[in-house]
């Protein structure tokens, strides 16, 4: 298995996180594979391991670092009781994650009888996800479907192939995939999504618009060591989800950074939202919206 490369790399590096969470005794969650993809990841270049990152204030990178980390502790936590969610209490039997990258839910989540859960990737991403899994025993906890399909293709085409059905109500997670994305493409994403949404379907995804601008990816882009992805940062949507999505036929609800962290005990720090690119005006860090009817006006 070759190196994973461009933005499929930095799906180690949200397993890295993961993984050291799942070893606190406080841990919000539990991901039992989360080290042994970092384990079996060929190590990076020599050139790629060395950093000037001293260069930078120690305050400035302890900042972005314990930023980060909060961030896909907090997201990981709160898309998982949104999917467990969205299929127990709301019923929803298909689940789909575009960009599903190392994430280990269909393997750790404890899902209701029926649901089947598809998990949309790179092939290189799924090729590699697979061989680590079987390394470890890992068995699914519901019907889990990869789909090798490239997000910039008609991959819906090789969803609804593998079996995914659009009149049925679907529970989709757009993780961490947005900030890859322009305003174009992140809108074009979300667009496809929409159309391949019966009514009654929910999407969960990152509520802050202008990622570009926020503290937390200025701060990514002031260190050496993370030149390499903050590179590939182009912001996702130029305006915050909730909004977007309540002109294209969902409903949507957000919920605030600081008031999540502190229903799972993880109550930040003054500034904290705002440094972790919670948005300046402090609105939502996370979005689940529900599809409208499909004849619903946009606006």
């Amino acid at each position: 298995m070759g190196e994973l490369r461009g933005v499929a790399a930095t799906a180690l590096g949200v397993a890295r996180i993961r993984a050291a969470e799942s070893a606190r005794p406080d841990r919000l969650f539990d991901d039992p594979y989360a080290a042994a993809f970092v384990a079996a990841a060929p190590p990076p270049p020599a050139a790629d391991t060395r950093t000037d990152d001293a260069e930078v204030p120690a305050a400035h990178r302890e900042a972005f670092y314990r930023g980060m980390f909060r961030h896909i502790v907090l997201r990981t936590r709160f898309f998982d009781d949104y999917l467990i969610a969205a299929t127990t209490e709301h019923t929803l039997r298909q689940v789909v994650v575009p960009a599903a990258g190392l994430d280990t839910r269909a393997y750790r989540l404890p899902w209701p009888d029926g649901v089947r859960l598809y998990e949309v990737d790179l092939p290189e991403v799924l090729a590699f996800k697979e061989r680590v899994l079987a390394e470890q025993g890992a068995r699914p906890r519901c019907a889990r479907t990869a789909v090798a399909a490239d997000l910039r293709t008609d991959w819906p085409a090789a969803l609804r192939a593998a079996g995914f059905v659009p009149d049925q109500p679907t529970a989709w997670l757009v993780e961490g995939l947005l900030v890859y994305l322009s305003a174009a493409e992140a809108a074009r994403l979300l667009t496809t999504i929409g159309e391949q949404s019966a009514p009654g379907s929910r999407l969960a995804l990152p509520g802050s618009g202008d990622f570009r601008n926020s503290p937390m990816m200025a701060g990514g882009r002031a260190l050496p060591s993370m030149r390499d992805i903050s590179a590939l940062w182009q912001g996702g949507l130029d305006e915050p989800a909730d909004d977007w999505l309540g002109r294209h036929g969902w409903r949507p609800h957000t919920y605030a950074r600081e008031t999540v962290a502190a229903s799972y005990g993880r109550a930040l720090a003054e500034g904290a939202g705002k440094a972790d690119g919670g948005g300046a005006d402090g609105r939502a860090a996370f979005v689940v919206a529900v599809r409208g009817d499909r004849e619903a006006p946009a606006c």
